[in-house]
Parts: C-alpha cells; structure tokens; sequence
C-alpha cells in the first residue's frame, strides 16, 4: 500500500485524505495547528463541487449548516443605507442558487468527521526537510520523528512550505493583487439578523455577517496596498487597527472587538501560479499550487474539484501499472484549464465582484469523469 503524506489538514488536504483512502492508499495528514482550526469567514461550494461533496456522502449535512442570509444593505461612510438587495449578497452571490455558503470551520468538521476514523492525522507538527531518493521521499518534521513516504502533497495554503522546500522561495510564485484582508469574529452587538452589511470609505471598507443563529458576527476588513503582508500576528493586528481607524460609523466598536478577537486572521489578497504543480515524488494541491484568492469565491471549489481529481489519478495510475508522474502529469491536464478560469474571477472587475456568466461559467468548466 503507497504512503502519501498530505501537509495540510484544511479542506484541500483533508479531501484529499478521504479519496485517497478510497483509492486504497494510506494517507497521513500533519497540521500544524493542534487540532481543527476555528474561525475563517464565510465560503462558497459551486458548481462541479457540489458534485464532489455529493460523492463523498455529506451534502445533506453541508446544507444543514449553510448560511441562512436574507439580503444585504450597502452604506455610506456615515452608516446610512444607499443600496439593499434581498436577492444576492457580496459574499454568495445570488440567494436563489443551488450553491451552498457555510463557515470554512463547519466544512473542515465535517470533512475530518468522514476521515479521521480512517486515516493518521498528526496535529501540532509540520515538515521542515525533504530528500527524495529511489525510495521515496524522507521527511523530516519539526517535533515528530523523520519519517519517508511514497509520496507527498503540499496543501498547505497560500505560504506553503512543502511549496518553498520542493519548488524554491515563494516570492517566485505569489503574485499580489494589490488587496489586503482581516477575518476576525464578535459578538453581534449590531444586532443583525441574517442580513449582511457592506460599506465602503475611500481605499478601505468591511463587510459583517452574523453566523451561529445570530449570536455572533464574523467581520471582514478589506483595504488597498500594494505592500506585503505583514506575518507577524500581533504586527499585522496592530497594523488592521492603524489602517482602519479613519472609517466611520460603527468602527470604534469593531475596532475593540478586533482587539479581543482570538481568531484573528490577516494576508495580502494574491494568487500562485506554477508552470508545474509536481517536482519529483511531490505535488501541490489548492491553494499551495494555486491560489485564486478570495476575491474569486472559488477557492474552496478549486480545493474539493482537485483533491478529487488528484486521488482520481493517482488511482488510475496505480490499477493500470504506472507510476506517480503520469497520474501528476493528467492531473495537472484536467485541472489547469479548471484553474485559469477562476482565477480569472479575481481580476475580471476590480474593486467588485466578477459577473454572474462568468461565475456560472467557471464553477462548471470542468468533468469529474473522462
């Protein structure tokens, strides 16, 4: 039975896990953090997706913790409203539509439900070194014990390591959009009830929904610069408060709230793009390989569609006698195309959302089947 470490344990990486172990393989999956990670905002499965949470069994449970949003206002830099629509919001798209918005922490938990019983999941570690030789790929780990594995996937987000050890510095790959963004939650001391808000002030704006029956609010700032991201937490925390202090309305309470917030996140918008997904023994899946940023909402689409074409492969390839290179080489065949039309989401309108053809066109510009 092949081994197949999977750095990553998200949605891309614990995909993969789960279609693997159907193909008969025997995936182990590090995550650095020390167990499921919490928080995150809102995320969309569209399109061809939809069919892969379909033949993994948990579509009935996907919707049963999909958001529940009735519409959404837009305002002014003072809090008054300009604009509300009660058939689409920003964050997915329009409200009549077969595809499904939940929290990114709600799909990972289910996801980790159908797998963990079935496949080694090693929290709280990470990968620090790989060598590759005839025999395999050796790994070495920052806590655990070296160990060498058949082979290993990267799907280990937007600042991948396995993708900075395999294919070199990620300055090479990273392609900033200009965007920075900060996910954070509170309690929801606005009071709304499954209605988002939207403003904007110049360069910077936010976006707040409520979530868990409206108990709680997950908030997003947005604002533009051409600069890096700043990796230190704090830093970067302190910097979200410095740059958003200039807006109105309810900020000063969104600022408090950022400063309590335990689930703090914060990354410059960018994409990854890779002549090739594979070097050797190892290969990159979603955002490690290619990142669409959150600016095209198909980010975890992009994760389910190639967990499932990537075990698909591997699978082909081993019933009909070949070796991990012809399966990474269809791999990359089938998704690419499947990729470049949703990164294309990201920049089709900038400052707005892409047009509904054109997300109707990409979320299903791909078959599962060949």
């Amino acid at each position: 039975m092949k081994t197949v470490l999977i750095s990553g344990g998200g949605i891309a990486g614990t995909a993969l896990a789960f279609w693997l172990h159907r193909q008969g393989f025997a995936p182990t999956v590090v995550e650095l953090a020390p167990a499921p990670r919490r928080g995150g905002q809102a995320i969309d499965i569209r399109g061809v997706a939809l069919d892969v949470i379909g033949r993994m069994g948990v579509t009935e449970q996907v919707r049963a913790v999909r958001t529940r949003m009735r519409g959404m206002s837009v305002l002014d830099p003072e809090g008054n409203e300009v604009h509300r629509s009660t058939e689409a919001t920003y964050s997915s798209g329009r409200l009549d539509s077969d595809d499904v918005e939940l929290l990114r922490e709600d799909l990972v938990e289910i996801l980790h439900d159908h797998t963990d019983r079935s496949v080694e999941f090693v929290h709280g570690d990470t990968v620090t070194d790989l060598r590759e030789d005839e025999h395999g790929v050796h790994v070495t780990f920052e806590h655990g014990q070296s160990r060498t594995f058949d082979l290993v996937v990267g799907a280990d987000g937007l600042h991948s390591r396995v993708r900075r050890l395999a294919f070199g510095p990620e300055e090479q790959y990273l392609h900033h959009l200009g965007l920075h963004i900060a996910i954070f939650s509170a309690d929801n001391f606005l009071g709304l009830e499954d209605w988002q808000v939207w403003q904007r002030d110049g360069d910077a704006g936010y976006g707040i929904y409520p979530v868990r029956g409206n108990s709680e609010l997950r908030v997003t700032f947005g604002w533009e610069s051409p600069e890096p991201a700043v990796r230190d937490a704090e830093q970067s925390r302190k910097l979200v408060a410095e740059r958003m202090a200039a807006l109105r309305w309810e900020t000063p309470r969104m600022l408090a709230a950022l400063d309590r917030a335990p689930d703090f996140y914060a990354d410059a918008m960018a994409q990854v793009r890779l002549e090739h997904w594979s070097a050797g023994r190892t290969v990159l899946l979603g955002d490690a390989g290619y990142c669409a940023s959150p600016l095209s909402g198909q980010g975890t689409s992009l994760a389910l569609v190639g967990a499932y074409l990537l075990a698909d492969e591997l699978g082909r390839a081993r019933t009909a006698g070949e070796d991990h290179r012809a399966a990474y080489q269809r791999y990359e065949e089938r998704m690419r195309p499947f990729v470049l039309a949703n990164q294309a989401l990201a920049t089709e309108n900038p400052g707005g959302p892409a047009s509904e053809e054109s997300v109707e066109r990409a979320k299903n510009a791909i078959s599962l089947d060949r």
